[in-house]
């Protein structure tokens, strides 16, 4: 939620679409997520009642359907309506996203936030003003031509004195009319707001620790709560059963009060720590089978699997080009699962009762939240609400539905509000993990270094559908995404950059029950696709002893692939030689890189300076270039941050990051068994955004983590002349590979 702005009236999310009236722009927004969840409920998107509300005090509040994560949005969307209707950002605020008041727009993932709301807020905003405009026309007796708008006061164009505010033509008067669409956005020449860097509206408060978090909400007669589970979990598709339970060992605790619904188990009480006791003490057996392959044998038991395989992309004949490539590339690599690991375990408040619910939780799609709390709770959806309250960012599908769905069914046994914390164990050994992935690439290239075929095979698996609560609860069996995009080999990662007219592109999907739950994590499978496809091109590049930077220019027909590989590399200082020319004889070795690499949308590159230790094994990233066209940049300040983010995480991911498990459950549940990046890892970062401010905004959440984890790959072998088959970068990785 956005802080309250000290100049604008007090406005409640429920009253604001009541008794305070206000002009409300809406859309429809059908598209696949609504097909997929079902229609969902609230605010008709194809009424005027639903967007943006003018205010009798000349004010405007935006109603969004993205969520605050982090990432900006609560500032930028504003942005693009202030711009439109020619206000100044200080009129503008938000208000917290809910399933009864703001508008759906889809769930907040892969860079949805601006790619999709842009279009949507800036055509409502456009609508607003348009009409608002024609008001103001019959009010001053001049043609709309002779308008001028500034801060929401409209003025005869060369008159002064004449003038009236958007808040006296409609202010706290709802228009009650269909949205048309007719009316035409601005012109990116009369942007003032929209490319203009802007402070995040939400920064303040959470750097002087004013800022609400889920975990801060309380409700009247409210329960604290813990979960009950073995510490760490198995494959997805085999649940641990309940062999029996003592409800007599938590009686000495205050209050203490078992749930259990099939064998979903909880322990709740009126005290936090009467809770934390109680679900510790509490004397469970479980059953439990061997049902992981463990570490060691993962990358043998998805090349052994049966596997569901479908072309993903063909494009000439690859096969053939590669046979007659002058030089060819062959590169495999085993990628591990990784965390989503927030910083505060997830948590949810839920009060459900009297054939209600209200349920408080950090999802990134309340609405589907909704229908699946439905599902579990056996509720009608429109008996159900949701509200959006912050937690610790994941950039992923953490626990955060999960939390909440088991704070409903706790809440619906015990008929009073509950407050659900998550704890680390919890968070780590149950995490919907980024999916482990095997990727074998091939690419050839002609005599003057032109790509002339490429093929990549990746082995993975899909996600899960099924919460873990849901699971335990109900006995819903595991079930899985559809292969898809962002669930399968990447074309525009793998390949996709460079002009090759012969690309093949296989799935080999691995069914997911077999496996530890999984679900998108920041760029999915991003880093593993560029990690394996851009070290092959840089080995081709290597073999022709070319300068990796220009084997790609050589390659690239499309300018913001060119735009964003050579912005990286300048970045960086780059200076032209073929990799490893020069092998150092030092202890410590240096070595750069180059990459690039994206989500779905947008134009990634990094470059990367490493330093290596070849006694040690240790490797450090010492600078970092990311460079991002992610179209318009709506707040240039919220890109650069996002490319700083991304390549934070991408070094964390890169050096450090990988669940470990044995063959009956996760065994890194806090942050010992499973390092992240600190402090002392983050590297010197030059940001760099290409602005074309005349293009859809495509998007800057994850579009540059590829790209770095190919430059830092790439550095490596610049540095050490070996290549690292698989990450976490760990000291005894490195030292193998030297070896």
């Amino acid at each position: 939620m956005m802080d309250s702005l000290a100049t604008l009236p007090a406005v409640t999310r429920r009253n604001l679409l009541k008794g305070g009236g206000a002009l409300v722009i809406g859309f429809s927004l059908a598209g696949k997520a609504a097909a997929q969840f079902g229609p969902p409920m609230g605010p008709d998107l194809k009424q005027i009642d639903s967007w943006i509300a003018i205010h009798a005090d000349n004010s405007a509040t935006v109603l969004i359907g993205f969520v605050e994560l982090g990432q900006g949005c609560t500032t930028t969307l504003p942005m693009i309506a202030a711009d439109e209707l020619d206000l100044a950002m200080e009129q503008v605020r938000t208000i917290a996203h809910e399933t009864e008041v703001t508008p759906y727009q889809g769930g907040t993932y892969s860079s949805s936030a601006i790619a999709h709301g842009r279009p949507q807020v800036q055509q409502a905003a456009a609508e607003a003003r348009a009409e608002l405009l024609r008001r103001a026309s019959i009010r001053l007796g001049t043609p709309v031509e002779l308008l001028d708008v500034e801060r929401g006061v409209v003025s005869v164009s060369g008159l002064s004195g004449k003038s009236v505010t958007y808040g006296e033509l409609i202010g706290d008067e709802p228009f009650e009319m269909a949205f048309t669409g007719k009316a035409k956005p601005k012109d990116p020449s009369q942007y003032k707001i929209i490319g203009q860097p802007a402070e995040r509206k939400d920064i303040p408060a959470k750097v002087m620790g004013g800022y609400a978090y889920v975990q801060h909400v309380r409700l009247p007669g409210m329960l604290h709560a813990r979960i009950v589970r073995p510490r760490g979990q198995g494959a997805s598709g085999s649940p641990p059963k309940v062999a029996s339970v003592d409800e007599t060992s938590i009686a000495s605790v205050p209050g203490a009060k078992l749930v259990r619904q099939g064998d979903f188990l909880a322990v709740a009480a009126p005290e936090e720590w009467n809770a934390v006791r109680g679900a510790r003490m509490l004397k469970v057996a479980w059953e439990i089978g061997e049902t992981l392959p463990g570490n060691t044998e993962l990358y043998r038991n998805m090349r052994q699997h049966e596997t569901a395989d479908k072309a993903v992309l063909e494009t000439g004949d690859a096969a053939s080009a590669l046979a007659g490539a002058a030089h060819k590339a062959h590169f495999a690599s085993e990628t591990p699962y990784q965390s989503h690991a927030p910083m505060a375990p997830n948590c949810a408040v839920a009060n459900v009762g009297g054939g209600k619910a209200m349920v408080y939780a950090p999802s990134q799609d309340i609405y589907a939240l909704r229908t699946a709390l439905a599902a579990t709770l056996g509720m009608k959806a429109d008996t159900i609400t949701v509200e959006y309250q912050p937690s610790a960012g994941t950039y992923g599908h953490s626990l955060y539905d999960d939390v909440a769905l088991g704070a409903a069914l706790i809440s619906q046994q015990l008929g009073a509000p509950v407050r659900l914390q998550y704890e680390r164990a919890d968070e780590h050994g149950w995490d919907m993990c980024g999916p482990a992935h095997i990727g074998k690439v091939e690419a050839g290239c002609s005599a003057d270094g032109k790509l002339v075929g490429y093929s990549y095979d990746g082995w993975q698996h899909s996600w899960s559908f099924t919460e873990t609560n849901d699971q335990l609860a109900r006995g819903v069996p595991a079930r899985s995404w559809p292969m898809g995009p962002a669930r399968s080999v990447n074309p525009r990662s793998c390949g996709g950059m460079y002009a090759i007219a012969n690309r093949r592109l296989t799935d080999h999907a691995l069914p997911s029950e077999d496996y530890l739950r999984a679900a998108w994590l920041r760029s999915p499978l991003d880093l593993a696709f560029a990690f394996t496809s851009e070290q092959a091109i840089d080995d081709l590049a290597h073999q022709l002893d070319v300068d990796p930077v220009e084997f790609r220019q050589r390659n690239i027909s499309d300018p913001r692939w060119r735009d964003v590989l050579d912005a990286a590399a300048k970045g960086l200082g780059w200076e032209p030689r073929p990799a490893h020319a020069t092998p150092g004889e030092s202890d410590v070795v240096t070595g750069r890189g180059i990459g690039l690499g994206t989500h779905l949308t947008g134009w990634g590159g990094a470059a990367a300076e490493v330093e290596v230790n070849r006694t040690s094994g240790v490797v450090r990233v010492k600078r970092l270039a990311g460079a991002m066209d992610s179209g318009c940049a709506v707040n240039p300040n919220v890109v650069e941050a996002q490319i700083m983010g991304q390549q934070v995480q991408a070094v964390g991911r890169m050096l450090h990051e990988e669940v470990s498990f044995d063959t009956r459950a996760v065994t890194s549940l806090d942050w010992t068994g499973y390092k992240v990046a600190r402090f002392s890892d983050c590297p010197q970062i030059t940001p760099i955004v290409i602005q074309r401010l005349e293009e859809p905004s495509s998007g800057a959440g994850e579009e540059v983590m590829a790209a770095t984890a190919a430059a830092i790959a790439n550095a490596f072998f610049d540095a050490t002349g070996r290549r690292m088959t698989t990450f976490p970068f760990t000291p005894e990785r490195v030292k193998a590979a030297l070896a």
